[in-house]
């Protein structure tokens, strides 16, 4: 069942000046100093000089994955079966020649420590002649790539892993939609060595999923809210559904993750992204809303295979998943050098992991990578990479707060302006929180606005709002529940 989308009806340029003042009041950055910049450049033919001279494996057809419209593509596959089981081999963009260790690349990346994402425009991490050009895997361009070589058991498994740099060419790029029609039989076909090894990703993803229940990981499957520019210049509001593409690709990504933290743990260095297991009283007031909600946890199903009975369409699983979410808390990165970290592991994952596969939009990336490469071939960590690990951590939360608070001021933003002249009209609603005293926050249908309501409805109630204010320069929209009562 599709999600509705929604042309933005308010006015565009208050719309654009909120925009402005988010990109202000969060200091996203803007051009590149003249000095990074010119860096950039400069290291454009030093990246082909250097793929050149890498070992070479363009004879395998890697695909790529990500959203329509994307140009800095972290990531290729190509993916095999045999009698054993599977490979996956992952090639991951390579930056190791392009940022010099001290220079000016490698200082602007630290400041701004990943892409930020706004409706109007990115804020890369990289200058667009690196990250969209020079170091994107784009179909038909020969790439220095960090190839991860993965072999799995015929369960999905993880039997070996190795890393190298290589020269590589992409040779076919898709969507998830393109994917997931491929995968349902009713697909345009793109090229006949890449569509053959979709039913493969699936196959693999399936497999890991089941994998990741096993261990006890647990992943949210929860539309997601966009903000999409429109040629003509306008906004389109709308809810997103997750399609299986999608986890099968996040499960390769997530696979070389894990076997990146394993890597590190066994050589004594690296930087890892942790989470804390949910703390006890949370997990057992979730097990509580659940029961509320007529949708009990039994006690022999794992938390996360619970969390994919959910689905987003239903208004109560809807307010179930939001629910959720606060068992997902206080990820972190967790350096070390020497003796391994006491917290090395990241719960959702129900295992140690660590960011590698995109070093194009966020920084850390790129640091696990030179130490990977370095320690599947045995030699030291580089000293650059050892030196910054202690400095790595802070930079990246500070990032990611960034990031959030942009992402959700954008979105605040677009809401206001899609119901900034709907002020005095009732909207179905479905209640998917209940904050207290601060109030109750509500997911409309139709347009795709998450808001706050005032008034009493119990958690997953379908219910009538009416809209009390939309201001989009304050970037704020206001409900009260119409009338008591539910009608889920």
């Amino acid at each position: 069942m599709p999600l509705p989308s929604y042309r933005l009806a308010g006015d565009d340029a208050t719309l654009e000046a909120a925009l402005d003042a988010v990109r202000t009041e969060f200091d996203v950055p803007t051009a590149f100093p003249p000095e990074v910049e010119a860096e950039a450049d400069e290291a454009v033919d030093r990246a082909r000089a250097a793929a050149a001279e890498l070992p070479d494996a363009t004879e395998l057809p890697f695909l790529t994955i990500d959203p329509p419209g994307s140009m800095d593509l972290d990531q290729a596959m190509h993916l095999e079966a045999d009698r054993e089981g599977f490979r996956v081999r992952y090639a991951i963009a390579d930056l190791s020649v392009v940022v010099r260790p001290g220079g000016a690349i490698d200082a602007e990346t630290r400041r701004r420590g990943q892409t930020l994402y706004l409706p109007d425009e990115r804020a890369p991490l990289h200058p667009a002649v690196l990250s969209e050009g020079a170091c994107s895997l784009l179909p038909g361009e020969i790439r220095a790539a960090y190839v991860w070589d993965l072999r799995l058991d015929a369960v999905g498994e993880l039997v070996e892993a190795h890393v190298r740099r290589q020269r590589v060419r992409s040779v076919a790029r898709y969507d998830y939609g393109q994917v997931q029609a491929l995968l349902d039989g009713h697909g345009e076909a793109v090229d006949p060595r890449t569509d053959a090894q979709l039913p493969l990703l699936a196959r693999i993803g399936e497999l890991r999923a089941v994998g990741e229940l096993a261990r006890g990981g647990a992943s949210l499957q929860i539309p997601d809210q966009e903000i999409d520019r429109e040629p003509d210049g306008s906004y389109r509001l709308s809810f997103r559904p997750l399609v299986p593409a999608e986890d099968h690709n996040a499960q390769i990504s997530l696979l070389t993750g894990m076997a990146a933290a394993r890597l590190m743990l066994d050589g004594g260095v690296g930087l890892l992204r942790t989470m804390p297991e949910p703390a006890e009283k949370d997990v057992a007031r979730f097990r509580r809303q659940a029961e509320a909600l007529g949708l009990p946890w039994p006690a022999d199903l794992s938390y996360g295979a619970f969390l994919r009975t959910l689905d987003g369409f239903r208004p109560r699983d809807l307010a179930l998943l939001h629910a959720a979410t606060g068992l997902f808390r206080g990820a972190g990165y967790t350096p070390f050098d020497g003796a391994p970290p006491e917290q090395d592991r990241h719960s959702a994952i129900a295992a140690p992991y660590a960011h590698v596969t995109a070093p194009l939009r966020r920084l850390v990336d790129r640091f696990d990578l030179a130490i990977c490469e370095a320690l599947d071939a045995g030699a030291e960590a580089p000293a650059w990479v050892r030196e910054a690990l202690p400095e790595l951590p802070p930079l990246m939360s500070d990032s990611d707060r960034r990031a959030s608070s942009v992402a959700r001021a954008c979105t605040d933003a677009a809401e206001a302006a899609e119901l900034a002249h709907r002020v005095g009209e009732t909207f179905d609603a479905v209640v998917v929180e209940d904050r207290g005293e601060k109030g109750l926050v509500v997911q409309l249908a139709d347009p795709a606005v998450v808001g706050r309501a005032g008034g009493h409805a119990d958690l997953g109630a379908r219910v009538p709002v009416t809209l009390r204010e939309a201001r989009i320069a304050e970037r704020r929209v206001r409900f009260e529940v119409a009338a008591p009562g539910s009608c889920a």
